[in-house]
């Protein structure tokens, strides 16, 4: 039997992670910082499909996207949802990437605009997420790529380590409210147009679109659905 999606459940659990996250305490993540010491040695390789498999943007980044490189929007990866009529839905948009799988503002091995970099850039390699391991455990993970890139055991005082918590906590509970958001909207969306999302036709949408075809994704964006036409090679 085809499985249905249930959106209350989803926000239901993103609720409840949220609140776990605001409650997750603040001197140990600031100890996990202060351990790993991890410092940035620009090698650019957490800018690369290599080591990431994209930049989801938060809204507040997307408008200022949109403010200077409009064309470096896409629809994010991994489509959440599609309807009966063939159109994914997305909660947000990511970076487009260059053709040798780097970030569209990576040049040179550089951030051409370091200053302006968005929120999960600002916070790399520090998540405060829940997510399985590779044993299946679903805890806690605190840092990204570890050992993968940059240095570690470097000095970073407590002043540095509490503001680098505080930003990564703002940053994860941003990402679940847009999630919350989304998923509210797309109930909404669903109940009042009569569609539905049942995960085969998913996966045949899928299946076509990995193949090559072109597909409409709807991308949640200030409160509305932002409709797009996207290829697989738009992801490559």
């Amino acid at each position: 039997m085809p499985v249905t999606f249930t959106f209350d459940e989803e926000i239901a659990a993103l609720k409840a992670e949220r609140d776990s996250l605001i409650q997750f305490p603040e001197e140990e993540f600031i100890e996990i910082i202060r351990e790993v010491g991890f410092s940035c040695d620009c090698c650019g390789r957490c800018c690369t499909h290599e080591f990431n498999g994209h930049v989801f943007l938060l809204e507040e980044d997307t408008d200022r996207v949109r403010r200077f490189a409009p064309d470096a929007l896409i629809p994010a990866p991994d489509f959440d949802a599609c309807d009966q009529q063939g159109r994914f839905y997305v909660s947000g948009y990511a970076l487009r990437t260059k053709p040798d799988g780097s970030c569209i503002f990576l040049s040179g091995g550089r951030c051409s605009i370091y200053d302006q970099r968005f929120a999960i850039c600002r916070i790399y390699p520090y998540m405060l997420h829940r997510e399985a391991d590779e044993t299946g455990a679903v805890d806690w993970r605190q840092i990204s790529g570890l050992n993968e890139h940059g240095c570690y055991n470097t000095p970073i005082d407590a002043e540095e380590c509490a503001r680098i918590a505080r930003e990564t906590r703002a940053y994860e509970a941003a990402f679940l409210d847009q999630a919350v958001r989304f998923r509210r909207a797309l109930r909404d969306l669903f109940a009042a147009e009569g569609l539905r999302y049942v995960r085969r036709t998913y996966d045949l949408l899928m299946r076509d679109f990995r193949k090559g075809a072109e597909v409409e994704v709807r991308v949640f964006h200030r409160g509305h659905f932002e409709p797009h036409r996207v290829t697989r090679a738009m992801y490559e």
